[in-house]
């Protein structure tokens, strides 16, 4: 077998510790030019909101639009009914946009 990165050791690291909790999951994926948030009910295994810097068109400053699409996420969660979610990073770390999105997402209500 082959052998794992760092990133993908990391990665693994942190979602099978978010699993655990039993919790709804708040998913973070960013790239070069956008960011991705969903909440996951990872039981049923269904996406039930999703907000991306790209769906809402948004532009300037990256880490100022992912405070934003935090905010959004934690507008569509409260819509569902959802007050509670587990912060899943994946490989990303803890920083930066990562950050600006929990940040936001925490401004909007989300509890975490």
């Amino acid at each position: 077998m082959a052998r794992l990165s760092t990133e993908e050791r990391r990665k693994f690291r942190v979602r099978n510790a978010v699993k655990a909790s039993g919790r709804l999951r708040l998913s973070v994926h960013r790239s070069l030019q956008h960011i991705y948030a969903q909440i996951i009910d990872d039981s049923k295994g269904h996406t039930l909101a999703a907000v991306s810097s790209k769906s809402l068109r948004l532009s300037g400053n990256k880490t100022e639009v992912a405070k934003k699409v935090g905010i959004a996420i934690a507008e569509a969660a409260k819509a569902k009914g959802i007050a509670q979610v587990v912060f899943d990073r994946g490989s990303f770390k803890y920083h930066g946009r990562v950050k600006a999105l929990a940040e936001g997402a925490r401004e909007g209500g989300l509890e975490f």
